[in-house]
């Protein structure tokens, strides 16, 4: 299933005309900024969008592509108001995105209710991120900000045959622009509700040759908060961000260009505004809630930095008519420093600091063929070399009477993690009868993991000197896995596209380096590998002369060895109870589930799109103390049903302007946020609403008037659970927002 999101947000709808036949065999987007981009000479107020993606490592339409992924352009983006990844919710079918819990720009994703809401060092997540094609393998700092953008494109389903590393739960392509053959630039300023002040400029220039060629842009971005901290004082849940990219490119013939990029992103963001759901039995005040979903009462220090960027460099050469052969060469790191307060309280009930380290090197080479008719595909090498490590300090229970009596823990989880992956890949699409086409991928992985894991407990808050050790070792394990793929195409009519898919997924395992080896041994053992297995029926198709596209994906997947993170109590030397974070293989799953998209032009300045899906994921082995517990079990990030609609009108003006307004909405049922699916902490059903208003002069001009969640819906996101302590914490999506912004493009 594949569909252009808001495709028609402007009263002109132009169709993309082909590359030249040499750039579009070099099966890169990229490849056609060689040239400048040109619009047909003809524009359409009745048709949609057509839209190119390179999903496949190839150019080709939107409608052509057999498989399920949504496009966001520039335009559609800017339009929607997505600011950053999380605002994709909604506007892509079955995507649960946002920040993790206690966190502002540390992601996480889930497609399909697979995902990974632990963001400490050891695991990779299950839904690849890729910046410009390079993978982004630590979650901290991967919530991007939208800004100089192309398109996003996200891929649900199992991806291997075509992708640097192999997911379970598909995929986020974030495409920044390419390089211009002249002078361009954009500046954006926004002002808004609480104390919104965001700043976005961009601009690119080349020789006058057109060999040389670079681009730069930045963005500034800042609000006040949406609560505070009423006992130390200051703005919870603000944003204080400022990221920037530079990218300078060769393009000395047709036959070859270098682009190396360079980008960077520093958040010094409060950390959010936690909420506390229920009165916890260990605080001797017994302090009730607060009325507000923001504000907090913590006692530690409002630390929340993250800094994260890297470098890439892209060579690419065409080599004869039908081959182009590619190079991603990729350096990333990241660093963390923040304090999470999961008690929310002026007391030390569950403190943690955490601190993170992480960088990668990735190269990835690639072969793309493209014969020009019946025959295209790629062959890569991908290989990895990704070190993580961090330490996370953790009091609990550090008050009187507690410590008076011996019950205080504190604990510092430390240790690092050294993954290297090899892998080979092919997928080729082979057109064998004029209506029919037969793709067939495989990827080959080799992955070892390297754990050094020491986690001591400590008599006091100092965390000076270990008075006692939960686990102490090193351990390494290894996967070899084939990952396969076979996708039967029928182009029943020239509006019409029909394809069956089966593809497998493959996550590898590793170590919890939170592990507590004394009192639970098990923890110390080697986490499964995952695997999935999807199967998966698909229709693209176009009605009323293009005036109308309906895409729909049907799948069932069958999951194994899933790994989930839990809390798991035990009993400590002096009888009090204990928890730590784990990491459980829970067995076998299937997950069922029917998306759809749309989009409508019902006339000359009406058009409405959107999307609406339905998820069935359920346990069928699910062992826990030897018990099967499928039946009691559910999957988090994972609501039955969810959609959103889109209403736009269009005002043409006649100096060549336009003003287009927007209404949407969006809707999910529950979902729950933890394994124990507490009903406290579960977001039942809700609904957002959200309105624009963009006037484009016809010259150098856009004015847009933005309001999102106007009915101001008190919808959680995500939390903590802690069983052992009482303890339920809620951490909210964003309050009503309304903006106001001016572009100049030049």
């Amino acid at each position: 299933m594949a569909i252009a999101v808001a495709l028609s947000a402007g009263t002109h709808t132009a169709h993309a005309a082909p590359a030249p036949a040499s750039n579009a065999r070099a099966g890169d987007a990229a490849a056609s900024a060689r040239a400048p981009a040109h619009k047909s000479a003809t524009t359409s107020v009745t048709n949609l969008e057509t839209v190119k993606v390179t999903a496949r490592r190839y150019e080709e339409t939107l409608q052509d592509v057999p498989i399920a992924v949504t496009a966001l352009t520039a335009r559609a983006l800017t339009d929607n108001n997505v600011q950053s990844l999380a605002d994709l919710q909604g506007l892509v079918p079955n995507l649960q995105i946002g920040p993790t819990q206690g966190t502002s720009s540390t992601l996480t994703v889930y497609l399909r209710g697979i995902g990974q809401n632990n963001p400490l060092w050891g695991f990779d997540p299950e839904v690849g991120l890729y910046f410009d094609g390079v993978y982004i393998a630590r979650p901290q700092g991967a919530l991007l900000d939208v800004f100089d953008v192309d398109r996003i494109e996200v891929l649900r389903g199992p991806q291997g045959t075509l992708y640097g590393k192999n997911t379970v739960g598909g995929a986020i392509n974030y495409i920044s622009k390419p390089l211009p053959t002249h002078a361009t630039g954009s500046v954006t300023a926004t002002l808004g509700m609480h104390a919104t002040k965001d700043l976005k400029v961009d601009y690119g220039n080349a020789s006058k040759d057109g060999v040389w060629r670079f681009r730069v842009a930045a963005a500034s971005l800042h609000h006040g908060g949406y609560g505070h901290n009423l006992y130390l004082g200051g703005p919870t849940s603000n944003q204080d961000v400022n990221a920037a990219r530079v990218t300078l490119g060769y393009f000395p013939s047709a036959r070859f260009d270098a682009q190396l990029a360079l980008d960077g992103e520093f958040d010094r963001s409060a950390p959010p505004g936690g909420a506390q759901l229920a009165v916890i039995p260990f605080d001797p005040a017994q302090t009730q809630g607060l009325p507000s979903r923001y504000n907090t009462r913590s006692d530690q220090a409002p630390v929340n930095t993250t800094d994260s960027g890297g470098g890439a460099l892209t060579l690419r050469w065409l080599l004869g008519e039908d081959w182009t052969l590619k190079s991603i060469s990729a350096y990333r790191s990241s660093n963390s420093n923040m304090n999470i307060d999961v008690d929310t309280l002026p007391v030390s009930i569950a403190d943690n600091n955490l601190v993170y380290h992480s960088h990668q090197f990735s190269q990835e080479l690639q072969a793309l063929y493209d014969n020009g008719s019946d025959l295209h595909g790629v062959v890569g090498v991908y290989a990895f070399d990704g070190y993580a490590e961090g330490i996370n300090k953790y009091a609990l229970l550090a008050l009187p009477p507690y410590q008076q009596l011996g019950y205080s823990l504190y604990v510092g989880s430390g240790g690092s993690v050294v993954t290297r992956s090899l892998a080979a890949y092919a997928d080729a699409t082979w057109r064998f009868a004029p209506r029919w086409s037969l793709e067939a991928g495989a990827r080959y992985t080799h992955e070892s993991k390297t754990a050094i894991i020491q986690n001591d407990t400590y008599p006091n808050a100092n965390f000076a000197t270990p008075n006692g050790v939960q686990a102490d070792f090193e351990g390494s394990t290894s996967a070899n896995n084939l990952s396969p793929k076979l996708t039967l195409g029928w182009k029943a009519s020239a509006a019409v596209n029909l394809y069956a898919t089966a593809s497998t997924g493959f996550h590898s395992g590793g170590y919890n380096i939170q592990a507590n080896c004394t009192a639970i041994p098990a923890s110390c053992r080697p986490i499964k590998n995952e695997t999935l297995l999807n199967y998966e029926l698909g229709a693209k198709m176009s009605f009323f002369d293009g005036r109308l596209m309906l895409n729909s994906a049907l799948f069932h997947a069958l999951y194994h060895d899933i790994q989930l993170s839990v809390y798991t109590s035990y009993v400590q030397p002096n009888g009090q109870r204990g928890f730590f974070g784990d990491f459980t293989n829970a067995g076998k799953a299937t997950i069922d589930g029917l998306e759809n998209e749309f989009a409508w032009r019902m006339g000359d300045r009406w058009t409405l799109s959107g999307n609406l899906s339905y998820l069935h994921p359920r346990y069928t082995q699910y062992l826990s103390g030897g018990v099967n517990i499928a039946s009691t079990s559910k999957f988090t990030f994972a609501p039955k049903w969810n959609g959103g609609l889109t209403l736009w009108k269009h005002f043409p003006l006649r100096d060549g302007g336009d003003v287009a307004a927007r209404l949407n909405v969006t809707y999910q049922t529950l979902a729950y946020f933890d394994q124990n699916y507490s009903p406290v902490l579960a977001q039942g059903a809700y609904g957002l609403v959200n309105a624009g208003v963009i006037w484009r002069t016809g010259g150098p001009w856009t004015y847009s008037l933005e309001g999102s969640n106007l009915a101001n819906k008190r919808y959680r996101t995500s939390g903590y659970n802690i069983i052992a302590l009482g303890m339920i914490t809620g951490y909210y999506g964003p309050p009503r927002m309304i903006t106001a912004s001016a572009r100049y493009k030049f």
